[in-house]
């Protein structure tokens, strides 16, 4: 046998995602004692007291399997969104989520339509199931949904709008998503990954994808405790649909796929609103810090309703990323998208995001 024909061919079109690199092993790596990192869109303030409370209560029983079904997280995000229970699916981080989209609904040869540079998940997901990515370049740093429109065919199962847009931070508007759904087919399905969607809704022109999900089954939202509830490590996601697709994506879940002690600290982070409003003001005071650097040092920069921010900063970015990390602050290098002088920066406390902004200017002024 031809060592590529062991493994499944779609494989082969694959390319790994990058992660960010861990503050253990860059301090390992270059001999440093403090790292920054903002690279990852973590919560800066840590999870929840509740949350932190509620899985030292629930540690004992690790030795009995989660509830498959998450009933009591489902129950209170069907009080929180007003829909039922059963237009819910708990998952695993909001990577699972999209996983299950393509094994539910994409045939070899289907199609979906996404953005580029977006969430390189979608991508490898449609791929992974013989599907074919129809990648549209951002215009004017936006989704471009005139050219989303006219790709759409026969073969279009999905259509995938991450908003805010990760790598770029910036939303697509209700009058924009309201133009898109008025020119797309009823049976064609529609993703709104809204992983950041807490820090988005402080934009008044944000989309309220929930109205458009009871008035067109055929839409999907991703929403995530990763980034503001601050829980990224526990790996819990969440989708709102129809009944009618949550169930055939049940059938694709894993069993046991959201652990008890991600479960009871979901739970907890929903009732605490505190915790939730003082992520979000941070995030706008490290939002606006950066802002005010780079218009001071006139650089190009994404207006961002996310706990990022997209910056060019007229240098290379791998070379920023290597000098920055030298320095003790990790960031994403825009290269990954192919945006070779942009680099991605998530929000941090404000000695963070300080300390980001004298490192960087020590960088850019080397150059």
């Amino acid at each position: 046998m031809n060592s590529n024909d062991l493994f499944k061919k779609e494989v082969h079109s694959l390319k790994r995602y990058v992660p960010g690199k861990p503050i253990e092993e860059v301090k390992k790596e270059l001999g440093l004692d403090e790292i920054t990192k903002l690279a990852s869109n973590e919560n800066p303030l840590g999870p929840s007291k509740k949350a932190v409370a509620a899985i030292r209560n629930e540690a004992e029983n690790i030795h009995i399997y989660p509830d498959s079904l998450a009933a009591a997280l489902r129950e209170d995000l069907a009080k929180k969104y007003d829909l039922s229970p059963d237009e819910i699916l708990v998952s695993n981080g909001g990577e699972e989520i999209i996983k299950l989209i393509a094994q539910t609904f994409i045939n070899p040869g289907d199609e979906a339509i996404m953005a580029t540079p977006t969430f390189g998940l979608y991508t490898t997901n449609v791929l992974h199931m013989g599907g074919t990515p129809i990648q549209i370049p951002l215009k004017n740093y936006k989704h471009d949904f005139e050219a989303f429109i006219e790709k759409i065919n026969d073969r279009t199962k999905l259509i995938f709008v991450c908003n805010p847009n990760n790598p770029v931070g910036n939303i697509m508007t209700q009058d924009e998503i309201h133009h898109l759904l008025k020119n797309i087919p009823e049976d064609v399905v529609i993703v709104f990954d809204e992983a950041y969607y807490e820090y988005a809704i402080k934009n008044p022109q944000y989309p309220n994808s929930l109205k458009i999900l009871k008035e067109r089954p055929n839409t999907i939202i991703i929403r995530t405790f990763s980034k503001v509830a601050g829980l990224a490590g526990l790996r819990t996601g969440y989708t709102l649909t129809s009944s009618k697709i949550i169930n055939e994506m049940s059938k694709v879940k894993n069993v046991f796929n959201v652990n008890r002690l991600a479960q009871v600290a979901a739970r907890a982070s929903l009732q605490d609103e505190e915790h939730i409003h003082n992520t979000v003001s941070l995030n706008y005071e490290s939002l606006g810090l950066m802002e005010k650097y780079f218009e001071e040092n006139h650089l190009e920069y994404i207006k961002s309703n996310a706990n990022f921010v997209f910056v060019n900063i007229n240098m290379d970015s791998k070379v920023a990323f290597q000098e920055l990390m030298a320095k003790g602050v990790i960031i994403r290098p825009g290269y990954l998208w192919n945006m070779d002088s942009w680099i991605r920066i998530s929000t941090g406390t404000l000695e963070q995001t300080e300390n980001f902004l004298c490192k960087l200017d020590e960088v850019l002024k080397l150059e």
